[in-house]
């Protein structure tokens, strides 16, 4: 029995051919950890497929977005009174054999964030040229605001400590929340380290992400940052 709750959340919309593996995945490498599928509006068979495996699943009846989803699944964190809370994407790109890797800082009390960068250590990740430039650009200002190297500020493979968690369940970005969620926890004290993780592209289905959303994201994300800093706290 771990002395700590942990939480895998697991955001999905339309992973049905993912979502079993990713489930068992979990199970095999964390099985003290409880699993809740966050179920953001699919129109395919996600849900089912989750539910008939007997995790919990939370299901919005229209599709939120990220942010929502993920806000969705820290209230029920906080509801169930979890230490730390996971962020596992459906789609089969972050391997549940590191998840003990992203929340031993959490556990040592070196961060109250951690995110797997792909960029650090011998990871082979190599983005589009679109997407490559997004990455890079959010890592240096995101660096910059923070005032430490940070590689991976688009990772979505997260580890959130039990007050970050609560931070989370009542204020998280809407779109593309993970660069701005960084910022935000940045103003508020929240210390935010780094753990090298290597990612395998998706295991089904195809990324949103084209070159004009990457440009539509870069905006976006910037005029969110610009906001968050003129804001008080």
């Amino acid at each position: 029995m771990n002395p700590y709750r942990l939480l895998i959340l697991i955001p999905a919309f339309n992973e049905e051919a993912s979502i079993a593996n990713v489930i068992a995945s979990v199970r095999k490498y964390a099985p003290g950890a409880d699993i809740v599928v966050i179920n953001d509006g699919s129109t395919d068979r996600t849900r089912a497929i989750a539910q008939g495996l007997g995790v919990v699943v939370l299901n919005h009846v229209y599709n939120l977005g990220i942010g929502a989803t993920m806000q969705t699944g820290y209230k029920y964190a906080v509801a169930g009174g979890y230490d730390i809370a996971v962020q596992l994407d459906g789609d089969g790109q972050h391997p549940a054999e590191q998840i003990n890797d992203i929340i031993r800082p959490v556990l040592d009390g070196k961060a109250d964030l951690v995110v797997g960068s792909r960029f650090l250590g011998e990871g082979n990740y190599r983005p589009s040229i679109a997407r490559g430039a997004g990455m890079a650009f959010f890592s240096r200002l995101v660096s910059l605001i923070l005032k430490e190297r940070l590689t991976d500020t688009t990772s979505g493979f997260r580890a959130a400590g039990k007050e970050c968690i609560h931070y989370f369940s009542s204020r998280y970005p809407d779109d593309y929340p993970e660069v701005e969620a960084l910022v935000l926890l940045h103003k508020k004290g929240f210390s935010i380290m780094e753990v090298p993780v290597t990612m395998t592209e998706r295991a089904t289905g195809r990324s949103s992400i084209t070159p004009l959303r990457s440009v539509y994201y870069m905006v976006k994300v910037f005029l969110a940052i610009l906001v968050d800093l003129i804001k008080r706290v």
